[in-house]
């Protein structure tokens, strides 16, 4: 998995320390435009399993895991997961290998840090796909039934510690049967089988539950007051955007992803978008759509 790619470790952060691991497609010096790589929960770097190979022709690919996620430091206070934060990782892991311009392809939990980093960085990114989300003010803001009984996660995940994470533990492998193939009309048979251990084995780590649990808990506060400050103080997105969802998911659901991305971005940006066939793991189920995507929105 991976072949011709090579990893890092980089120091982003020194109190508490922090380091970002990640994959970059070897013997690539940025020549080719940067496109950064960000996954969702409950994962790590392996979503990009079927999509990054397909796309080093034309790009310097940088696959990372998020801080409190597959290899990466896993620090413990809520602060250390506001997605400010965490768009700050991004930023210096690519800077630290001499980029200062990207492309970026976000899933799940990963685009909520490339939304950030879209506002707080806008100068780097030049273009951006997220995949599968709306924003979240906008969803935490919108909640309804339909919404609570789909996303039971967010109200769970944020529950004071240690009871998610005791739940989550007893029974790792359980939760992510459960969880992850209940989310999806085909089950657990879009994931990879080594992929999916991976999962299995980080839901069994308790400081990676804790951190999952801690990114969470920061969304449904410091996310939110960032996001609503950065709409009072005019910090929108100035990068174009291309919104993709799946059609068997909440967002088609429940939201009208690209009125509520368009809310959030300035005068003029472009938002664009569309659904596919697909449930919410689109980067494991659907990376043909991925893949055509990004070779035709990320240039």
């Amino acid at each position: 998995m991976f072949e011709g790619f090579q990893s890092f470790s980089i120091l982003t952060q020194t109190v508490p320390e922090v380091s970002i691991y990640g994959l970059k497609n070897q013997n690539s010096s940025f020549k080719l435009p940067a496109l950064l790589l960000l996954h969702g929960f409950p994962q790590s770097r392996h979503i990009w399993h079927r999509v990054a190979p397909r796309l080093v022709d034309r790009y310097t690919v940088v696959i990372l895991d998020l801080r409190g996620y597959g290899d990466s430091s896993k620090p413990n206070d809520v602060s250390a997961y506001a997605k400010s934060a965490m768009a700050r990782d991004c930023a210096v892991v690519m800077e630290h290998l001499g980029c200062d311009e990207y492309y970026v392809c976000a899933h799940d939990r990963g685009a909520r840090v490339a939304h950030k980093l879209c506002v707080d960085y806008p100068q780097r990114v030049k273009k951006a796909i997220f995949l599968d989300i709306c924003p979240t003010l906008a969803m935490y803001s919108a909640t309804d039934f339909e919404f609570a009984k789909a996303y039971f996660h967010w109200f769970f995940l944020i529950q004071q510690e240690p009871l998610p994470e005791t739940l989550i533990s007893t029974n790792p492998q359980r939760f992510a049967e459960l969880f992850m193939g209940g989310r999806q009309r085909d089950g657990l048979g879009i994931f990879d089988e080594e992929c999916f251990d991976y999962y299995v084995k980080s839901l069994g780590d308790p400081s990676t539950v804790n951190a999952m649990c801690q990114d969470y808990r920061a969304s449904a506060t410091l996310d939110m007051e960032e996001a609503r400050n950065d709409i009072e103080e005019g910090r929108l997105i100035r990068s174009p955007l291309l919104i993709l969802w799946g059609k068997y998911g909440v967002i088609e659901k429940c939201f009208d992803a690209l009125k509520e991305w368009r809310a959030v971005a300035d005068d003029g940006v472009l938002v664009d978008g569309h659904s596919v066939e697909s449930g919410h793991y689109i980067p494991e189920q659907a990376p043909d759509d991925v893949v055509s995507a990004i070779l035709s929105f990320l240039v």
